[in-house]
This record gives structure tokens, C-alpha cells and sequence, in this order.
């Protein structure tokens, strides 16, 4: 069994990183190239974000590839070097990673709806998440993480196809909003047909990620554990982003999230982290609610 899987069956949560791409932005990097460029361009930079994740507590970082499928990369002119990103990606991490601890892959949305919602054929977004599966497999990332998926058909589609193309475990976490009834993602899709079709595609953990809060992921995993014994994944977002004269602000504290990070610690929990505008003080937060939660 997997290092990651055998630590989270014998009853610990392991603690992810935060945010990436906020992170980027703090550190004076522009979102409107292309991040996973940076990879290349800037790797002391992605280095010193994931360590920084790591000294705060993390176990797991993500890559910085969120958007590195050739779908993705196409609006940049980089759909030919989805090997090289991706693969220099998980080089970057694992160079930093202390004994003991784990790198994640990253693998987001493409960016355009696939077939029924959309143009893209089922079989191209499978390739095209293969193709970025298998790059950070030779990286030698330990688990994928797809997530922010809002889209069930999009999500699945992910699942199969590191499933199929790599022996790494699976993750996979969607998007939801609260709404008058109930947690649903933009395209419709609730937490009942979220955890059904993710572990039937082949997850090993299931869960929420992103979104407007924690409150929402709480909601999310209050639906979902009472639905699976599959291990649960919580990373929500620092709050809904709100735009100021400086930039995006995210307004939910560390100190306001906690109770609700502690009540999350409750549950059948393999993995907590952040997702946008939180930073490596969420994440020592975090660190520290797991330790007294023991």
C-alpha cells in the first residue's frame, strides 16, 4: 500500500499545503503569464513557497500545476511542453521535501467544458490528463490531486485517467457553493453524486476544496461522511476574495477559521489544507489544531 494510504488507514490526517497561486501573487509574480512557466523560469521562487508550506507543518505540497494539461497551456503557447512543466514541477518539490513528507500533484480543471456541457470530447480530456498524470508520475510526485473540479463528467474523466496511466493514489475534490438548498457546484452537482461517481471512477480520497470559506467545506463533508467510509479531504479557501485598491483581499482570519478547522478535524479526515489566500500562517494554524485533535 502506498506510504500516503497506509498512514491515513492507521488513523492520522495528513496536513496539505495552502494556496499557490496567491502565493505567486504575494511574492511578485503575475497570474497573467503562465504559472506553470515558473516552474522553468523562477524554480527558486516555487521552491521557496513549498518550503515554506513544509516549516509551517505541511506533510503534503502541491506542484505548481494546476493548470498543465496541453488544454490549458494552449492559451499560452505551451501545449508542447506539458512534460517539461510538469516533470520540473514535481523536481522542484521533491528537491525541498524533507524525509518523511510528500508531494502532490496538481491537477485542475482545462478550462473548457467537456462534452455533454461542452466542445471538448471525453476522450481528449482523458488524454490530456493522462499526458500530465503520467509527467508528474516521473517527476516522482507520491499522490494527484484533482481538484477544484465543478463539472462531475470533467472530475471522473481525471480520476480514470491517472488511474489508468499511473500506480499513484488519487485524491479528488470538487467546488461547491452553498445555496438555499443545499451544497451544489456551479454545474448542478451535489455531494451524493460527487462521492458515488469519484469513488466508483476510483478515488481514494474524496472531498471539497476552494470556494467561498470554510463554512462551505464544512457543510460539504457534514453531507459526506455520513455517504462513505472513503477518507475525506478538506481545503477551503480563505474566504470569497473581495477587490480592493491593492488587489484581491481574503477576509477570513487563521484565528476565525479555527473552531470550524477544529470541528473539521472530526471527521473521517485523511487530508486538510488550504486552497486561495491562505498562506503558510493558515497552515501552522492548522498544524496545530491536528497535534491537540490527537
Amino acid at each position: 500500500m502506498n506510504e500516503i494510504l497506509r498512514t491515513i488507514k492507521n488513523g492520522n490526517t495528513l496536513l496539505a499545503d495552502g494556496a499557490m497561486g496567491t502565493e505567486l501573487q504575494r511574492r511578485k509574480l503575475s497570474l497573467n503569464s503562465c504559472p506553470e512557466l515558473y516552474n522553468v523560469t523562477h524554480a527558486e521562487i516555487i521552491k521557496k513557497i513549498h518550503a515554506d508550506y513544509y516549516a509551517s507543518g505541511s506533510d503534503i505540497v502541491e506542484t505548481n500545476t494546476f493548470g498543465g494539461s496541453r488544454i490549458r497551456l494552449f492559451q499560452y503557447g505551451n501545449e508542447k511542453r506539458v512534460g517539461e512543466f510538469n516533470r520540473r514541477a514535481a523536481e522542484n518539490a521533491k528537491e525541498v521535501c524533507p524525509v518523511g513528507k510528500f508531494v502532490a500533484g496538481s491537477i485542475g480543471p482545462l478550462g473548457e467544458l467537456i462534452e455533454p456541457l461542452g466542445a471538448v470530447k471525453t476522450d481528449e480530456a482523458y488524454d490530456a490528463f493522462k499526458e500530465q498524470a503520467q509527467a508528474l508520475a516521473e517527476g516522482g510526485v507520491d499522490i494527484i490531486f484533482v481538484e477544484t473540479m465543478m463539472s462531475v463528467e470533467e472530475a471522473e474523466t481525471a480520476v480514470k485517467a491517472v488511474k489508468d496511466s499511473t500506480s499513484l493514489p488519487v485524491s479528488a475534490t470538487m467546488t461547491f457553493n452553498l445555496t438555499a438548498n443545499g451544497v451544489f457546484t456551479s454545474f448542478g452537482v451535489d455531494a451524493r453524486t460527487a462521492v458515488m461517481r469519484l469513488t466508483e471512477a476510483g478515488a481514494d480520497l474524496v472531498g471539497s476544496n476552494c470556494g467561498e470559506g470554510v463554512a462551505v467545506i464544512l457543510s460539504v463533508l457534514k453531507e459526506m461522511q455520513v455517504l462513505t467510509k472513503t477518507p475525506l479531504v478538506g481545503q477551503p479557501n480563505a474566504g470569497k476574495p473581495r477587490l480592493t485598491d491593492n488587489g484581491y483581499v481574503y477576509d477570513e482570519t487563521p484565528e476565525y477559521m479555527e473552531p470550524k478547522i477544529r470541528e473539521l478535524a472530526g471527521f473521517n479526515l485523511g487530508i486538510l489544507g488550504g486552497c486561495c489566500g491562505t498562506t503558510p500562517e493558515y497552515i501552522k494554524m492548522m498544524r496545530r489544531v491536528l497535534d491537540e485533535s490527537k
